[in-house]
């Protein structure tokens, strides 16, 4: 067993994406129940170079647009963007608010749809991150 070091890891080439889906719930699935549809996701991104800019409205000259809104289709434009290739980057580390409870599961039912086959970590019925 490796011993801990008191030392960060190296985050100079990951890009930090944080989201949040918006949803309706006019599609019925029964009588009584409604289901809930994303109709809009938010995104905000930074990287070493503008994590301390206090203007998130201004461009990074190494990740870009820091913020993004995706509505046609919010799940797959998400994903998409999310799997862009990107020359610096390694590691790209996606937050939402609530992940464990709601966000995650859109993104899960589009990786079911598209066959990926992700890794899952439960924590009871509660999702933990997705690798």
């Amino acid at each position: 067993m490796a011993t801990l070091k008191n030392v960060l890891p190296r985050s100079d080439n990951v890009l930090f994406v944080f989201y949040d889906f918006e949803t309706t719930q006019d599609k019925k699935v029964t009588e009584s129940a409604t289901l809930h549809v994303p109709n809009l996701v938010c995104l905000q991104q930074f990287c070493t170079h503008c994590e301390m800019k206090p203007d998130i409205d201004e461009d990074c000259e190494r990740c870009g647009r820091r913020k993004h809104s995706f509505w046609d289709d919010p799940i797959g434009d998400l994903l998409s963007y999310l799997c862009e290739p990107r020359l610096w980057v390694s590691k790209v580390v996606a937050i939402a608010r609530n992940a464990k409870a709601f966000d995650s599961q859109f993104i899960l039912n589009r990786a079911i749809q598209m066959k990926w086959k992700p890794e899952l970590f439960l924590n009871g019925l509660k999702l933990c991150p997705l690798r």
